[in-house]
């Protein structure tokens, strides 16, 4: 599976909840294949949306899943140990690790090669972490998010991209309907 086919399968999955989604294609991959108001679409901040997730989820009560890549994480390693001390139930990190920076053209990331960023997590203190793979996803999602227990999920995948539409909708616009959905 490849990461638009695994955004496909967890939609019905994440629908009902707050979703920060990492920037470039997986955010146009979402857009495309069911944009909600609840969804927060990165459109130029990389390794930002697990921290602007977990913000948001210190922030208020209802939960919060942030979609990021692997290469977004690795750009972005402090997050993991401000997660881990500061865990908040209502926090759930899905990383879909496909080994590369898809965004830019399936460049190699380390997590492809020798670096597990389920141990990195490990490492930094996040007591729930579970490396899992593609296929069998859904279900440990929906276990993460229903335990209230702040969880990383690393998703393993292939590599690989779809052809998607750019986002059109003005980041002014993104902002105040997810600012809405958020007070609702």
């Amino acid at each position: 599976m490849i990461r638009s086919e695994i955004l496909r399968e967890i939609a019905p999955i994440i629908r009902d909840h707050l979703v920060v989604c990492n920037i470039g294609l997986p955010s146009q991959e979402l857009h495309m294949i069911d944009d909600q108001p609840t969804n927060f679409y990165m459109l130029g901040t990389m390794g930002l949306s697990s921290s602007i997730g977990f913000g948001l989820a210190l922030a208020q009560d209802k939960p919060v899943i942030s979609i990021d890549g692997d290469g977004s994480v690795l750009t972005n390693l402090g997050t993991l140990p401000t997660i881990a001390n500061n865990a908040t139930g209502n926090y759930t990190l899905l990383i879909i690790d496909n080994g590369s920076y898809g965004s830019t053209g399936d460049q190699p990331t380390y997590a492809g090669r020798k670096t597990s960023l389920a141990a990195v997590a490990r490492a930094c203190g996040c007591d729930n972490v579970f490396e899992v793979q593609a296929k069998d996803l859904g279900p440990v999602l929906q276990e993460a998010i229903d335990n209230n227990e702040m969880t990383i999920l690393v998703c393993k995948c292939d590599s690989g991209n779809i052809k998607v539409p750019v986002i059109t909708m003005d980041p002014v616009v993104i902002r105040h309907r997810f600012m809405e959905a958020v007070a609702k």
